[in-house]
């Protein structure tokens, strides 16, 4: 008998029409996830008091969500988090980072259009995330939407307009299902080390600032000087390229001489930061900035948050940003 616990936190699947628009209803999920189901899986459903749109979402939320799978991670299988699809991807990468040593499947989903609506995506992406919920040789955080399973600290959201809302643009997908489910197992991850989540530190302050011609650099810069940031995620352009702004660059070296931190990734959808394949792409580096090669903004922002949070600073928290962790 396989074990899965489901943490309802909100979301459109489980919306329903108000005056004022649609807004999460409580209670509307439980019974219709009893009846997706399979005899042989034992589920138990946690509904939290306070369902939110998924734009509400803050470090506080992912930190009930660690405590969550923390506290009942031996006993149960497998864990499935309904959740909100605007903020779905950076909740994914925060956990994937944050659940180091994860030797069992956390499976992220949610819905473009509520489960009441005749055409909802939702009752195909519980099905087939209580079935990824069951692989017992899935040690990583995932997505199942859309008929598809995806690395969550590689996803984005990329689509608010048709069922295909996400993607991951540089990484393989790790499953999808047509009339057969085609794993691609060679793909998952392997738990290496004993599970030790790690919760965020809520006071911890990370701009992200997405560069753009003119005077974009120098207010990216003043930023990073105020002294009230302990990272910041820089969007450059290409492969890791930035004009040579004194301002922007002595922001890096401010920040990084206080112990934090600026990753450096870039704007594009395809590719990653190369620093060296464009003389553009030296100032950054050469003023301190780390190169997050091929991240996605939300995976760089969670790194950012989960390496803070268990207190590294300086030269430690830049070679761990470098290090493959999830």
């Amino acid at each position: 008998m396989c074990r899965l616990l489901v943490l309802y936190t909100g979301g459109t699947i489980g919306m329903a029409a108000t005056p004022q628009g649609l807004a999460p209803q409580p209670g509307l999920l439980s019974k219709p996830l009893q009846r997706l189901a399979p005899a042989d899986v034992e589920m138990t459903v946690l509904e939290y008091p306070q369902l939110i749109d998924s734009a509400a979402i803050t470090p506080a939320h992912w930190n009930r969500m660690i405590d969550d799978i923390s506290a009942h991670y031996a006993a149960y299988d497998g864990f499935v988090i309904i959740h909100g699809t605007d903020t779905l991807a950076y909740s994914a990468s925060v956990l994937a980072f944050a659940l180091r040593g994860l030797g069992k499947p956390v499976v992220l989903t949610g819905a473009q259009l509520p489960l009441g609506h005749p055409r909802s995506d939702g009752w195909s992406n519980l099905a087939d995330a209580l079935t990824v919920a069951q692989q017992a040789d899935l040690h990583e955080v995932v997505i199942a939407f859309n008929r598809q399973v995806l690395r969550g600290c590689r996803a984005r959201k990329l689509d608010a307009a048709s069922f295909a809302g996400f993607a991951t643009p540089n990484a393989p997908r790790l499953a999808e299902f047509g009339i057969a489910e085609q794993w691609q197992r060679q793909h998952w991850r392997q738990a290496a080390e004993p599970f030790r989540p790690q919760r965020l530190d809520e006071s911890v302050n990370i701009g992200c600032f997405f560069l753009t011609p003119g005077a974009g650099a120098r207010c990216i810069g003043q930023a990073l000087q105020a002294g009230d940031l302990h990272g910041a995620v820089l969007m450059s352009y290409g492969n890791g390229n930035a004009p040579a702004d004194p301002v922007l660059l002595e922001g890096v070296r401010s920040l990084s001489a206080a112990g934090g931190a600026v990753l450096n990734i870039s704007q594009v959808l395809h590719g990653a930061v190369q620093v060296g394949a464009y003389a553009a792409s030296q100032p950054l580096a050469t003023a301190g900035a780390v190169s997050g090669g091929d991240m996605t903004p939300e995976a760089a922002l969670a790194k950012l948050h989960v390496l803070l949070s268990s207190g590294l600073r300086g030269e430690a928290l830049r070679a761990a940003l470098s290090t493959p962790i999830a």
